[in-house]
């Protein structure tokens, strides 16, 4: 936790510059109360690189990237903007230990799907540090706080359940698709656990709604439906052939005895050549069931001046904006792990035209 910032911008580093490291590295130097410092590249071919041309910033910077995890720590940040694709234990608690608050959208909202001991390392890092870990996204992340403020217009609440339905083709990563079955044999042996594993962040979602609306969790499923492509689809990115996984539902659930209290899941297709058990509402589908029922869909759409070549772009603005604009939030909070649950409303900026 930082206390001496309230006269100037935050010190900010940028932790890769992936699909969506790069647009939290354009947020942060178009946010005037955020000053970025630093950046971190796992790329040979990124080190030296001017922050600007990683982010399409339209000057130059003067901050290029670097692998020197040392050299980062060093420059003493506030906080760090942290994308990559899967938590480094290692790296966070060097981060950490320094003081660095972390926001994460690297599959974190709880870090409940980490080892206990990995666990236990994070909070003493905190603890060494007097710094803060959260992590957020589009889903999980956004999606789990809207359910949350439906919840509070019930006055019982029996059930939340959260549903990303959409076609996944526009989210052109090959290792992430594969690793949730894409492109795989149905009948592959233990592919259920593994998308299970990969996918375990929905479970740490699950569990702190359940915290949030006051229920205590017996257990936590998983069930997933495997669909096969009707006919082969070359995506660009990666092929699906005939007869391997084209869709994917499923979903990690919460239970209260042997009630359901909160689930979350994903109905994903993967081109068109696939019909899913259930049809696709190209939105996440939000649901309070309780007294009274909530019911939204959030839908992700490109702006009337979008210039980018397809939509892919505005789904990583979608995941990386969360964690971004908690920056604040989460300088201000107190030391150690802390949820969407925990800290204030986190809200995006104005900036006038």
């Amino acid at each position: 936790m930082t206390t001496s910032t309230a006269d100037r911008p935050l010190r900010v580093i940028q932790w890769t510059t992936g699909n969506i490291g790069k647009r939290s590295l354009h947020a942060i130097l178009a946010r005037p109360d955020l000053e970025l410092v630093g950046v971190y590249a796992h790329g040979a071919n990124k080190v030296g690189v001017d922050a600007a041309d990683l982010c399409d910033w339209p000057e130059p910077t003067g901050i290029t990237a670097t692998d020197d995890i040392d050299a980062v720590v060093a420059l003493a940040p506030d906080a760090c903007c942290y994308n990559p694709l899967w938590p480094d234990i290692d790296a966070l608690e060097t981060l950490l230990s320094a003081g660095i608050n972390v926001v994460s959208s690297a599959a974190w909202i709880t870090g409940g799907k980490q080892t206990e001991a990995d666990q236990q390392r994070i909070a003493e890092a905190c603890r060494r540090g007097r710094s803060t870990m959260f992590g957020s996204g589009a889903h999980p992340g956004i999606t789990n706080m809207v359910a949350m403020v439906l919840s509070g217009a019930c006055e019982r609440v029996d059930e939340i359940r959260i549903t990303e339905s959409v076609d996944c083709s526009t989210y052109e990563s090959a290792e992430t698709q594969s690793a949730m079955g894409f492109g795989k044999s149905p009948d592959t042996e233990g592919l259920a656990e593994s998308v299970r594993v990969e996918s375990e962040v929905f479970a740490e979602s699950a569990a702190m709604m359940a915290d949030a609306i006051g229920a205590t969790l017996d257990r936590i499923t998983f069930d997933v439906t495997f669909t096969a492509a009707t006919d082969d689809s070359d995506l660009g990115f990666m092929r699906i052939p005939k007869g391997t996984v084209a869709g994917v539902f499923g979903y990690h659930s919460g239970w209260v005895g042997d009630r359901n209290v909160v689930s979350v899941g994903f109905n994903w297709t993967m081109g068109h050549h696939v019909v899913p058990p259930k049809p696709l509402r190209h939105g996440h589908v939000i649901q309070v069931f309780g007294r009274p029922n909530m019911r939204t869909v959030l839908h992700c759409l490109p702006p009337a001046d979008w210039d980018e070549e397809g939509f892919m772009g505005a789904g990583m603005i979608y995941t990386a904006m969360p964690v971004t604009n908690a920056v604040p939030a989460v300088v201000a909070a107190v030391p150690g792990v802390v949820t969407l649950k925990d800290l204030p409303v986190v809200a995006g900026r104005h900036f006038p035209r």
